[in-house]
């Protein structure tokens, strides 16, 4: 109670120390680095990171694109390379003349590798950058690349796609913010008792919103994902909180006379409700962190911070704005939308056996699609940008009149014999969906003494330590053929030189695939034990626990398995993230309506009547909480054109609902069929005695 007396006595200081936080908040915000490109998370053991590592200590070479050019002279070809070149931080534009000058024809090169470098009317430019793929002087390298080029030339490879998804991210980003909060607000003066009090509600929220934000500089980076939806996130999962403190203390208002007394006393219960609802929601953050691809982490350590923050600024920074702003906050008071739901949690426990039979028909074939739901997604980050997107629309003409659509680079020991390395490139040919393998020896033979190769052209391709092949492929990134093809063309290489690398974009993707299908056994399980933990201790259960994470991991069969009925297929990282996010944030409803359950049955009362009382009494804050979750991501949804953000925003509002839906009414049936088992498992259960105060459902 010293607590929440020192909120109330220092309100004023509060607020005042609250609003200058946000000013180094929002320097911090500012300063924080955003990555865009899913590879970095890769763990760094992995042979195709060790291999990107080298290849930019040995070469100073990171970034690789193929520029198209369509349509232009030879000579311009080679006027436009040199302006290419001269941009900041590409190191090296490998072209035709890179090898032989424009004078002499072209057709001197050996055939198959002219046609294809070269179509009627476009040829292809190879460009490496002396920065990383995500390296915002790589993205500043493209667009200026992309401005000389003009209209006539088409930019691909990785570095162009996160150019791409930054921009169109930094454009879309405050207006998810924005259709969040209307939203959001719109549930909140539909559902609430008060014109006034949803917008202090988002004033307090968006001030720890901004405080998350701002810390995340000690970070140094976050993803753009983590970006993109933790404000929406933190929005959507700490309302609840604040909806706690107003109903509370809108109750302790008709008790105390005094209102400063009523919210100390609102402030004591919330802070003790509070810490137990949000710790389940931490834990399904936290549970992100044991990913080995560290996006996970990032978005876990972000919103778990967020979520603390969200109960710090519940019971300081909102009862602070409620005391300043009491006189309007109770004259703008109206009778909420949801009134009684007696009649309703009426129909619900009459007919509980009704919903048992629904909830073991419906599991079945949940389960089923969820499973067939991980098994069909993607992983080709290409797919989650709109079709005119300058990198789309480059990958789909390289893919048309090259019939390239994916790059891979080989490195193998400089020492190894010239002759071994022809037939390393015999054989890599012969390796299904392989277009062709371009090496030092491929193109000038063995007629021609390396002494008698200009440095800089040598310097290209062989370092002190290795040497480098590039590979064209006609497979997709992330297609069951191209990981198939690694597979084959890693064997092939080995047998060469043990510790020879295959590296490039669809090698990363391979090694990504293998990685984010283990986290997602490895975080389903910690966060089902570790919220199964603080639900058994919070409610001092063993049953409890199993029925509560049974009500919400069904509602997650459900939500996950739809996308497979409906045909559609999400981003790897949707089904991982949205499976502990939704048990940590909506396994609050079941917590609220438990708790009240456990206190009608230890009160005396029948299970009819302590089920029916839970339901009736918990349902207006589950309405409350689910629809504003539903309201702060539903509008992000149908807004973005960014499918990764279009599809998680579309997985959490409809698992809000879901989740609703299956707490409110297969959550009160099993509480009635489970009775007995429950109180043998529950401690202060266990005294409750079979015949119990005969109380009728009114």
């Amino acid at each position: 109670m010293r607590f929440a007396k020192a909120v109330v006595k220092y309100r004023i200081p509060i607020l005042i120390i609250a609003i200058l936080l946000m000013i180094p908040s929002v320097f911090g915000m500012a300063a924080t680095r955003i990555n865009y490109d899913m590879l970095d998370y890769l763990p760094s053991s992995m042979d195709t990171v060790i291999g990107q590592n080298e290849l930019m200590d040995d070469f100073g070479k990171g970034a690789f694109s193929f520029i198209i050019v369509e349509d232009m002279k030879p000579k311009d070809v080679s006027a436009l390379k040199s302006k290419i070149q001269d941009v900041e931080h590409v190191e090296t534009v490998l072209w035709y003349d890179s090898l032989l000058d424009i004078s002499i024809p072209m057709e001197i090169l050996p055939e198959n590798i002219y046609k294809e470098f070269n179509t009627d009317n476009d040829t292809m430019l190879a460009v490496f950058f002396d920065t990383a793929t995500s390296e915002d002087e790589t993205m500043d390298a493209i667009r200026q690349i992309r401005s000389i080029c003009g209209k006539q030339c088409y930019v691909s490879g990785m570095s162009a796609l996160v150019t791409d998804l930054k921009d169109l991210c930094e454009k879309e980003e405050p207006i998810y913010v924005g259709l969040a909060v209307l939203l959001a607000l719109a549930a909140m003066l539909l559902l609430l008792d008060s014109w006034l009090v949803p917008f202090v509600f988002l004033a307090s929220i968006g001030m720890m919103i901004l405080l998350n934000m701002g810390t995340n500089y000690f970070l140094g980076e976050i993803s753009y994902v983590t970006k993109a939806l933790s404000a929406v996130l933190q929005l959507a999962v700490t309302m609840d909180y604040s909806i706690f403190l107003w109903h509370s203390y809108s109750e302790q208002r008709e008790i105390f006379e005094n209102h400063t007394d009523a919210m100390a006393v609102a402030v004591q219960k919330t802070l003790t409700s509070v810490i137990g609802s949000s710790v389940t929601t931490v834990a399904g953050f936290i549970s992100l962190c044991f990913m080995t691809f560290t996006m996970g982490r990032d978005l876990g350590i972000v919103m778990a911070k967020g979520v603390l923050l969200g109960v710090i600024g519940c019971v300081t920074v909102l009862p602070a704005m409620i005391l300043l702003l009491d006189k309007p906050l109770q004259k703008t008071k109206h009778k909420p939308l949801i009134s009684s739901m007696k009649h309703f949690s009426h129909g619900v426990v009459k007919y509980f056996v009704v919903f048992l039979v629904i909830f073991a028909i419906v599991l079945i074939p949940a389960y089923i699609g969820y499973a067939k739901t991980n098994d069909e997604v993607y992983y080709d980050m290409g797919e989650c940008l709109p079709e005119d997107m300058d990198y789309v629309i480059a990958n789909k003409k390289l893919a048309d009149d090259f019939n390239i659509a994916s790059t891979h680079m080989v490195l193998i020991d400089r020492n190894t014999a010239p002759r071994d390395i022809r037939h390393m490139i015999k054989e890599m040919e012969q390796v299904d969906g392989v277009k062709y393998v371009i090496s030092m020896e491929s193109i000038i033979g063995c007629r021609i003494p390396e002494a008698m190769i200009p440095e800089s052209l040598l310097s290209t391709v062989k370092s002190e330590k290795w040497e480098l092949l590039l590979l064209n492929s006609e497979y997709r990134v992330a297609s069951d053929d191209v990981n198939a093809q690694i597979n084959a063309l890693n064997d092939i290489l080995k047998k060469y030189d043990e510790g020879g690398m295959l590296i490039g974009e669809a090698p990363c993707m391979k090694d990504m695939i293998e990685t984010t299908a283990h986290d997602f056994q490895v975080v389903n399980a910690i966060s089902i034990i570790a919220i199964f933990l603080i639900i058994a201790i919070v409610e001092k259960s063993f049953t409890l626990p199993i029925i509560l994470i049974a009500v919400i991991e069904t509602a997650i069969f459900i939500n996950l398995g739809l996308p497979h009925y409906l045909g559609q297929s999400l981003p790897f990282i949707a089904p991982i993230c949205i499976s502990t996010i939704q048990l940590g944030a909506t396994v609050d409803y079941a917590i609220l309506m438990t708790t009240r359950y456990k206190a009608e049955r230890i009160g005396g009362n029948d299970k009819k009547h302590a089920v029916y009382v839970a339901l009736a009494s918990s349902l207006p804050s589950i309405l409350v909480s689910g629809m504003g979750l539903f309201a702060a991501t539903f509008g992000v949804a149908l807004y973005s054109k960014i499918d990764i953000i279009r599809s998680m925003c579309m997985l959490m509002a409809r698992g809000a609902i879901v989740s609703m839906i299956c707490v409110v009414l297969i959550l009160p049936a099993l509480l009635l069929l489970c009775d007995a088992p429950i109180r043998a498992t529950t401690l202060d259960m266990r005294k409750i005695q079979n015949k119990c105060k005969e109380d009728s459902v009114k």
